[in-house]
Order: structure tokens, then C-alpha cells, then sequence
């Protein structure tokens, strides 16, 4: 940005869920956290444009404690520093861009960025965001628009009203319409996508939220009071925040503040809210198909098609989704891709384990990876980062044997430390305590092979721990 703009500092929210793209997305591997449109995942590309826009500046990213060592192995990987703030519940974004928010001095420029969204060109945002910072150190608070090209019905408008140079401000939100009245407002112009990206001092928004909503702040302000640090983490203390009603910072505040100004954003734009939305993102073939894995198609067209770990194949249909992951298959009219929800209400109430978390569960050592089971035996993959730790444990319940594929273990088994190398194995025996760790420069990768009557995770004694979770 040119040295005389304002000085800007990124928040990025980094919490939900991201179900709507289930069966990609998952409770504990969310959206933001996979690489949907690129190479990176989704939260990374955001962390890039927060440097962009603020080189100097580290991103706080908000987030919550399933998500917190991944978030920060993501950071790592960009090689971007940021600090990390973990919300004891989710309750919406008022509470996290408020408790944001008191993190800084009150003169203090904000840009908000959701973790989850995706942006065509980077230059073409920073451009919005210097008018942006510019508004938002007038006192207002600033909205970023985006053009709509199509009736959209999963996303917020904007009416356009007084322009303030190629600003405007907003005369009204209307929350996801019906097609009917998205074709209405498009067909009348005037009328932007709300993006849900945000600026504004400190200051002006602690006031507008003293204002309008003080049963978020003020709750959310001595949660803040008492936070805590774990690790390279902060904790925000979760008796005060479980007082915060769950409101959108655009209830509590946009709605009803005279400072709401929009910017139309000079970009692309979309919240990879929706398997249509993702269609819509992708670059897309010949046939108007977007493929994404190990995929082919004859006499196929307009759909989206996302393979995972083995070949998809499709013949003769038209604006299907078709996601295959390592467990779970879903076949959809892309069309109805807003009515995921539905099934997604049925998987949560029939507490199907698919909705929680994939057969690749990520921790903040490594991952594991399920390879197969059956009674009294489980297979696992198990990945360790280089110069991580498992926590020193024993199982009363079951015997392990660990053979190492890649990499060089360091095995605690009772008072022996011993190091392996590829193709070299060791016995746990029961009720024996026992760390894998990982010295070295390189990924380690063991197989682990599980014996016993109990192999979940109730069947773990730990006696120390690298990353808090005793």
C-alpha cells in the first residue's frame, strides 16, 4: 500500500465448521483449513493477502481450540507470524471481531478477513482495501460489495445509496433472498453481494457496539480480562464468553449504524459457501465441468467433480456434484447445493462419525491415518513432524507393534530409548509406557498395528505431554 495510507491490521476469523461442503469439509478439518482452489488451503491464501496488505503487521488470527494447532502449522508452512486466539465456544462473528478488537489501541485500522473465502486478484483487493482504509479512518465502518452476476440466493445484498467517490453508503441489507427478489435486485442495480469483509477503527466500532449491541461486548470484554496464555496460544476464559449471545456482527451492528459505507470490491469474489459456489470458482473445461483429483468424464457436462484417493468416472449426466473422499460418497443436483444443510442435519442426527472429522485425523504432532480394523485389531498410518512429539502414555487395554516406513523414531518403552530406521519394528507391550518421537529434519512414518480389547481413544493413560493435552 503507498506509505501515506493508513496503517492497517488484519484479523482473520478462522473458526466454523464449513459443513456445507461436506464431505470435503468436516467439524475438524474445516474448510479453510484445505486447499479447495489452489495449491494452499484457503486460510493460507488469506494470510498471504493480510501480508500484502500489512506487511509489517502480524495477522491475530481467531479460532478455536479443535483448529488451534493446525491453524498454526499452516502459518508456519506460509512462513507468515501470527498470534492466535482461541474462543472457548463459537458465538458468531460480533463476539470474535469484538474480542478482536481489544487487542489493539483505539486509533488502531482493522481490515477483517474471513479464513474461508476466495479472491480472483490480490492487487485488485489491496486497491479496495487502501479506499477502505481511508473511510474506515474517517470513522466509518466499512463494508466491501461485490458486483452480482448471477441471482445469488446464498448470499447477504447491499442497497447502494449517496456515493461518497466510489463509495457508497448503505441505504439497506437484505439477508439471502428468493431468487425471485435476488433477479429483482440485479435487474434494478444498485445492489451489491455483502462479502462479510470488514474495516473500521477500534474506536468507532467499540462505540457503535457499546451502542447496539453492549450485551456482546460487554460480556465478551471481561472474557478478554481474563484471558490466559497456553503454549503460543491465548485463551480466552470461557465461563465470562459463555454469557455471549451468539448474534452476526451484521445483526448486531451493520444493520443499524448511520457509519455503514460499502466498497465495491475490485476483485472476484466468493465464499466457497456451496458446491455451486465452488463449480463456480474453478476453472472449468470444454464441457463446463470443474475436476479436481483423478477424474474422467464422457458425455458430461456442467458439473463439478472431486476425486480423492481413487479414479472417478463419469458418463452421461449433467450438473451433478460428484465429491468421493476417503470415506464418504456424495452425488448431488448442483443446483440444490444450498440444500446440503438437510443432509447434514440427518448425518448429525443419526451421529454419524463421518461428519466429525475424515479417516486422516490431524493433532498437533503429525496425523494419523486409519488404515483398517476389525474385532480386536486396528491398522493405523501414523505421521510425526519433524522435531515432534506423541505424549508419553500407556494402554491397559491393548499391545502395539510400530514399523517404521520413512524417517528415524526415537521409541521410549519403559526405561529404553532405542532410535529405528526404516524397516525396523518394536513391541509395546500392555500397560507398558511408551513416546514416539521424532528428532529428526524429515517426516517419520510408522505403521502401527493395534491388538486388544479396547483401541479408541478412552484406552490412553498419558503421563506427559509436549502440547497440553494432559
Amino acid at each position: 500500500m503507498p506509505p501515506d495510507s493508513p496503517s492497517v491490521q488484519p484479523v482473520i476469523l478462522a473458526g466454523g465448521s464449513g459443513t456445507r461442503l461436506w464431505p470435503l469439509s468436516r467439524q475438524h478439518f474445516p474448510k479453510q483449513l484445505q486447499p479447495l482452489v489452489s495449491d494452499e488451503s484457503l486460510l493460507q491464501q488469506t494470510m498471504r493477502r493480510a501480508r500484502l496488505v500489512a506487511p509489517d503487521a502480524r495477522p491475530l488470527v481467531v479460532t478455536g481450540d479443535d483448529t488451534r494447532f493446525l491453524v498454526a502449522e499452516q502459518a508456519r508452512e506460509a512462513a507468515i507470524a501470527c498470534n492466535i486466539v482461541l474462543e472457548p465456544a463459537g458465538r458468531n462473528t460480533a463476539a470474535a471481531i469484538a474480542l478482536a478488537a481489544l487487542h489493539f489501541d483505539p486509533a488502531t485500522v482493522l481490515i477483517v478477513l474471513a479464513s474461508d473465502h476466495a479472491v480472483s486478484s490480490d492487487q485488485g483487493f489491496a486497491a479496495s482495501v487502501l479506499a477502505g482504509a481511508r473511510l474506515a479512518e474517517e470513522g466509518h465502518v466499512v463494508t466491501f460489495g461485490v458486483q452480482p452476476d448471477f441471482p445469488a440466493t446464498g448470499y447477504g445484498y447491499i442497497r447502494c445509496g449517496e456515493a461518497l467517490g466510489d463509495a457508497f453508503r448503505v441505504d439497506r441489507f437484505t439477508e439471502k433472498p428468493d431468487e425471485p427478489t435476488a433477479r429483482a435486485f440485479i435487474e434494478a442495480g444498485g445492489y451489491l453481494w455483502n462479502s462479510g469483509l470488514f474495516m473500521f477503527r477500534v474506536d468507532t466500532l467499540l462505540a457503535e457496539m457499546e451502542r447496539y449491541c453492549p450485551e456482546v461486548l460487554n460480556p465478551v470484554r471481561d472474557a478478554y480480562d481474563s484471558r490466559s496464555t497456553d503454549l503460543d496460544f491465548e485463551r480466552i476464559a470461557a465461563d465470562a464468553y459463555g454469557k455471549v449471545p451468539s448474534i452476526s456482527i451484521d445483526y448486531a451492528v451493520m444493520e443499524r449504524t448511520a457509519r455503514a459505507v460499502t466498497v465495491p470490491l475490485a476483485s472476484g469474489w466468493s465464499d466457497v459457501g456451496s458446491f455451486d459456489a465452488l463449480w463456480q470458482t474453478l476453472p472449468r473445461d470444454a464441457n463446463d465441468n470443474a475436476i479436481r483429483g483423478d477424474v474422467m468424464t464422457v458425455d458430461t457436462h456442467g458439473s463439478l467433480l472431486i476425486g480423492s484417493n481413487r479414479l472417478v468416472t463419469a458418463l452421461g449426466v449433467e450438473g451433478l456434484v460428484i465429491v468421493d473422499s476417503d470415506d464418504a460418497l456424495l452425488v448431488a443436483d448442483r443446483r440444490r447445493s444450498e440444500d446440503l444443510k438437510i443432509l447434514v442435519e440427518d448425518l448429525s442426527r443419526s451421529k454419524r462419525p463421518e461428519l466429525q472429522s475424515h479417516r486422516r485425523v490431524y493433532r498437533p504432532w503429525g496425523y494419523y491415518e486409519m488404515l483398517d480394523g476389525g474385532p480386536r485389531f486396528q491398522v493405523k498410518r501414523i505421521a510425526v513432524l519433524p522435531h515432534s512429539s506423541l505424549s508419553l502414555q500407556a494402554h491397559n487395554h491393548r499391545t502395539e507393534h510400530w514399523v517404521v516406513v520413512s524417517g528415524e523414531a526415537t521409541v521410549t518403552c519403559g526405561d529404553t530409548v532405542s532410535r529405528l530406521g526404516p524397516d525396523q519394528s518394536t513391541y509395546i507391550p500392555l500397560g507398558t509406557g511408551h513416546r514416539l518421537a521424532n528428532d529428526g529434519d524429515e517426516l517419520l512414518e510408522v505403521i502401527e498395528v493395534q491388538s486388544g480389547d479396547t483401541l479408541d481413544e478412552t484406552d490412553i493413560v498419558r503421563f506427559a505431554d509436549d502440547h497440553g493435552q494432559i
